[in-house]
């Protein structure tokens, strides 16, 4: 059936599929897989999407509103607490309606969770055909006897791809999710993608009508969830063709790489694309070979090393790189010497997570030996290991959080070279203590607040000198775009001119400012 992509859909459908994503921006695209696959019965669904900020007494009031028959969640590790107040609270009011759980966040240790108590089934895995299976029999009268139902995964070539039903206000508003391929052939413990056997891809030439779909009705921004995009090179090529031979201002590709895999042809193709168009997350994790192999991360460090200098230096290409902290035997010197490692190599982003123990991920092996204590509530992320202790663990989510905000963030280009020096772990390090011990504040930061900071811990922190300091923190003021001057950089003012802001041109925003343009 083909969806009405441009109409509002009607309401009082029989069955809704429901999910809360963190932000506005976020679209589901599982649930988009669903309504694709429902066969006869998609007629008779729409799909309903809120954020966090939505009050689940509110949600619901909308949901009942329609006077569904069956409700469909998408559950994950960032709306598991606020699906199960609603889902408490639609079966206090309305216990008749047949409430349908999915998802990673309830596929793995789910007997535990109080959601699983609340809903009448759970399917685990990959659902696309097994919820429309569930669905007939539910509205046939049947009532199926297992509660948990364990679905099969589809081959690539049963499933209809759900791009149709991205509406004209997702083109316009939304990230638009896409897949090429379901799976990963690597084993990170850390990871869920640790569980899949092998890389399904879908049928190459069926992917790329549905992407001329999507382009033909205005789509220019493109995510590729794939875990492992530039695993099968060929595809990968094939992808990157179809969309060069489209280039126009304004198109943008997000894709997450593999950072050992970089063969010459690939890198040709990339080389075609000019700046502001190509996004790579690259995961590097550690760069420590013990750490690497207790996880089952197979991953050449000198390659991987060499395919990241290439992107970052000779590509137009922007890198966001990924470190974890908190891996199972990691200390604080292992990865401080990674992220000075990576810092080296020249990405314009370095993403700092905390290690989180996914529901069935195979990290969870090593609780005992190596000391891990997880948070017990989402997002699970770790608390202390053998290796680093709470306090440890603390600092470095300050850290995090800091280097987000300044390095990350492009607006302090000038300052970098003088926080990071040649020591970015060290001196960054002790940048975020001084930071936490001023302001005891890792959110809601000004940019004017921040640039005063800024300042003051190159000057009384760092050693930097008050000349080299105010020249390159009223540079990246004058880049910012704020106007009027914070009063404590107004004696900065004095002999200096002025930079003119970071012009938004082409590139993306965050973009733009890592290039200074």
């Amino acid at each position: 059936m083909t969806p009405a992509n441009d109409a509002e859909p009607p309401a009082g459908s029989r069955i809704l599929l429901v999910t809360l994503n963190a932000r506005y921006i976020h679209s589901s695209l599982g649930l988009r897989y669903l309504l694709a696959n429902l066969g006869p019965l998609q007629a008779e669904a729409r799909i309903l999407e809120f954020t966090l900020h939505d009050r689940p007494m509110d949600i619901a009031e909308r949901l009942l509103a329609e006077r569904p028959e069956i409700l469909g969640f998408g559950v994950y590790i960032w709306n598991l607490t606020q699906t199960t107040e609603l889902v408490a609270l639609l079966k206090r009011l309305r216990p008749e309606i047949r409430i349908v759980l999915g998802g990673p966040e309830v596929s793995h240790e789910y007997r535990e969770l109080p959601i699983f108590d609340a809903a009448d089934y759970l399917i685990t895995g990959p659902a696309d055909l097994a919820f429309a299976d569930l669905c007939r029999r539910l509205l046939d009268g049947e009532r199926p006897l297992s509660k948990v139902v364990e679905a099969v995964p589809p081959a690539p070539e049963q499933i209809v791809l759900p791009y149709g039903f991205y509406d004209h206000r997702d083109l316009a508003h939304r990230v638009l999710y896409v897949e090429a391929s379901r799976g990963c052939p690597y084993r990170c413990e850390f990871c869920l993608s640790a569980l899949d056997q092998r890389v399904l891809p879908f049928d190459r030439e069926s992917f790329l009508a549905a992407m001329q779909g999507l382009y033909e009705r205005g789509a220019r921004r493109f995510k590729f969830v794939d875990r492992t995009f530039n695993l099968r090179i060929e595809d990968c090529l094939a992808i990157l063709g179809f969309f060069l031979a489209r280039l126009e201002p304004g198109l943008f590709l997000h894709f997450e790489l593999i950072p050992d895999r970089l063969p010459e042809r690939l890198k040709a193709a990339i080389a075609r694309f000019p700046p502001g168009s190509l996004q790579f997350e690259v995961g590097v994790q550690s760069f420590n070979p013990e750490v690497q192999a207790r996880i089952g991360r197979r991953q050449n460090n000198a390659k991987s090393a060499d395919n990241l200098r290439w992107l970052s230096r000779e590509s137009g290409a922007h890198v966001h790189a990924d470190l974890i902290v908190g891996l199972p035997g990691e200390d604080l010197a292992s990865f401080g010497a990674g992220l000075d490692r990576l810092v080296a190599l020249g990405p314009q982003e370095i993403q700092i997570g905390l290690l989180k123990r996914l529901r069935g991920a195979p990290i969870a092996r090593h609780t005992e030996s190596q000391g891990m204590v997880y948070q017990p509530f989402p997002p699970y992320q770790v608390l202390q290991t053998r290796a680093l202790s709470f306090e440890e663990v603390q600092r470095m989510g300050r850290f995090a959080r800091y280097w987000d905000l300044v390095i990350n963030s492009g607006r302090f280009g000038a300052c970098r070279p003088l926080l990071l020096g040649t020591q970015p772990f060290a001196r960054f390090l002790a940048f975020s203590d001084w930071l936490y011990a001023r302001t005891e504040q890792t959110h809601r930061i000004r940019l004017e607040r921040l640039l005063e900071l800024v300042y003051s811990g190159l000057t009384e922190c760092l050693g930097t000198s008050e000349r080299a300091a105010g020249d390159a923190v009223w540079q990246d003021f004058g880049r910012s775009g704020l106007k009027g001057t914070p009063p404590g950089l107004r004696a900065l003012a004095a002999g200096r001119q002025r930079t003119p802001p970071t012009a938004k041109g082409r590139l993306p925003a965050r973009q733009a400012r890592h290039a200074g343009a």
